[in-house]
């Protein structure tokens, strides 16, 4: 009967032709108009990108229909966050929404025990705090560290651990798994790290509009090079030239940038 189902669902999305670049940024900008239509019309000209993203999660216990109503849901929630402006392709930019819909859509369903408000607000502390104290600590984090970190007793993160069928962190068994291994990361923001990589590419372009030695000091100063942000006395051993005129060039090159961007340029 699900096969049927599928097959019939299949020839229906078939028959809504796929859309050029050009197409979906002008479907973007009447959507943000109030065009309802176009909405519409987005969202089924990718009715095929939630189907094969869907395939990727099929599991036994799970129907395929299940994951791309899910996946539906994801996809018009990305229609509603889709901007123009970004000029990247919808399908890359709702993939992400698409992915996160049916991963949350399958840890909530394999839940033991469905938490009370007040647990489901400590899990997602939990799970935000794991992943920022992960980076700050280059390892996995203590349910110790955690519960400091989000100011709860160590007792009520074992808890909530427990009751969403998840090992405590430093159970310290060779070979166990981690929180990660158990539960979707709810803390990741598809929008917010694309905004941050076409930020980064903007701020590159300006970078490249000024010269070698402008530029390189900034970078240094401004930790663009990944190594952690320069002081004036590193730079200038690292050039030949004085702490002085290093900072002389960095205004200097800083005042480019804000002429160029029409706007206040401040580095992170």
């Amino acid at each position: 009967m699900e096969n049927t189902s599928l097959q019939i669902y299949f020839s229906q999305i078939k028959a809504f032709p796929l859309l050029t670049f050009e197409e979906e940024l002008e479907l973007a900008r009447r959507i943000r108009q109030g065009e309802r239509a176009c909405r519409q019309k987005l969202v089924e000209s990718n009715l095929r990108l939630v189907v094969k993203v869907a395939r990727a999660y099929v599991c036994p216990d799970v129907p395929l229909m299940d994951l791309i109503q899910e996946g539906n849901l994801g996809l018009i929630h990305a229609v509603e966050r889709y901007d123009p402006v970004r000029y990247v392709r919808f399908s890359t930019y709702a993939g992400w929404w698409i992915k996160q819909s049916i991963t949350r859509f399958l840890v909530n369903k394999r839940r033991v025990i469905r938490l009370p408000c007040r647990k489901e607000e400590i899990l997602q502390k939990v799970q935000k705090s794991y992943h920022t104290l992960t980076q700050r600590l280059a390892r996995e984090p203590t349910v110790g560290e955690i519960a400091w970190e989000i100011g709860v007793i160590q007792k009520d993160v074992n808890s909530v651990l427990r009751m969403t069928n998840i090992l405590p962190l430093d159970a310290g068994e060779a070979g166990s798994a981690g929180i990660l291994e158990f539960h979707e990361d709810y803390t990741y923001n598809p929008e917010r790290a694309l905004l941050r990589k076409d930020s980064q590419a903007a701020v590159q372009k300006l970078l490249d509009t000024l010269k070698e030695r402008e530029k390189n000091i900034l970078m240094y100063r401004y930790q663009f090079t990944g190594n952690g942000r320069y002081t004036l006395k590193k730079i200038s051993a690292k050039m030949g030239i004085s702490p002085e005129t290093v900072r002389q060039i960095e205004l200097r090159a800083i005042k480019k940038l804000r002429n160029s961007s029409g706007a206040d340029f401040y580095p992170a």
